[in-house]
């Protein structure tokens, strides 16, 4: 009998979609042979998934401190080679094809008629009970909704906030493990170069930091700062006996720090609505959120380290019973063309 062919395609704009995909890879293996597509060029991981087709796709270009540059994001652009990628991707010989949030995944499954799930954090923004900021944005809305469009969708969030949003993907160390505390932060902040925020780290000679820099080749320690390079196990170390996290408004590295119990405080790029749409969760549980860092930001600091952690636990996805369901209720219809047509317009 053979197996069933899995498509999954990954959107590389961070580091999270990439860890994910690896976490759930020897549970979907037990499903069938699966090949990985991987669109955009941010991730700064090395894959441990077997990566069959590639594209540019859309990436992300971030400002010199915390924020987001958009003529960069649409300088690199290309939208008929995306069309062509998307053209030439070979979905019809898959079973089932997952999509991570990837446009170009999503254009060839329009272009060929063919469903699809969306399985991942961005799938939780389908439901208008996911958390939103005060202020919500027209044109973030429409990319949450409709940037990677699929025929069903499969949600990771902080919590359960509609029908089909599951707990999110943790990495099996941090379920098997015990965290401890040796009163060092971890710091994760890619959005902003050293030189933004190294003055407020050196105020606090009395807090030992981890700090996770792509600017960094090998480990160094000066004064209370312990510079790292971008490395998933180093980081995993330090994340397990870190007093408290500080880090963007992602979603994959905030959800292992609260499934860890660690202290957190998220600081969400600036104008990009997801990270926006995160802290709004963050924050409804507790969770210190910066908009911006400003001159008293050391202070802030200290007052987070010493003060109780109020954070809530997440659970952890139970990801056999999640890749359950995917496979059992996957829209396997043949459609006619004539119905293509129609599911398109």
């Amino acid at each position: 009998m053979a197996k069933t062919k899995i498509f999954y395609a990954v959107q590389a704009t961070g580091n999270g979609h990439i860890s994910r995909a690896e976490q759930l890879y020897p549970y979907l293996k037990q499903f069938g042979e699966v090949d990985f597509f991987i669109s955009g060029n941010n991730a700064n991981l090395d894959f441990k998934i077997p990566v069959k087709y590639r594209s540019k796709g859309c990436s992300l270009h971030y400002s010199k401190c915390g924020g987001l540059n958009y003529f960069d994001v649409v300088k690199n652009i290309k939208p008929f080679m995306m069309y062509k990628d998307a053209k030439s991707l070979p979905l019809e010989n898959y079973d089932v094809i997952i999509n991570d949030f990837d446009f170009v995944t999503s254009l060839a499954c329009k272009l060929k008629g063919l469903p699809s799930v969306q399985l991942g954090h961005q799938a939780s923004f389908q439901s208008d009970e996911t958390p939103r900021p005060d202020k919500k944005s027209v044109v973030g809305e429409t990319i949450l909704k409709h940037y990677a469009h699929a025929t069903r969708h499969i949600g990771f969030h902080f919590q359960k906030y509609d029908s089909f949003i599951l707990p999110p993907v943790i990495k099996e160390e941090f379920i098997d493990a015990k965290p401890s505390d040796l009163n060092h932060v971890t710091i994760y902040l890619p959005s902003f170069q050293k030189h933004c925020l190294l003055e407020a780290f050196c105020k606090l000679p009395h807090i030992q930091f981890h700090w996770f820099l792509d600017s960094i080749n090998s480990i160094r320690t000066e004064k209370n700062i312990t510079y790292y390079p971008i490395n998933q196990a180093l980081f995993n170390k330090s994340l397990l006996s870190c007093h408290g996290l500080i880090t963007g408004g992602g979603f994959e590295t905030p959800s292992e720090a609260l499934y860890l119990g660690k202290k957190l405080i998220s600081i969400p790029i600036q104008n990009h609505y997801e990270q926006q749409c995160n802290a709004a969760a963050a924050k409804q549980m507790g969770v210190k959120v910066l908009q911006d860092i400003g001159d008293d930001f050391s202070d802030i600091i200290e007052k987070w380290f010493y003060e109780n952690n109020n954070n809530p636990k997440v659970e952890a996805n139970n990801i056999n019973e999640t890749l359950e369901l995917l496979f059992d209720t996957y829209p396997r219809k043949q459609k006619t063309e004539k119905e293509d047509v129609a599911l398109f317009i």
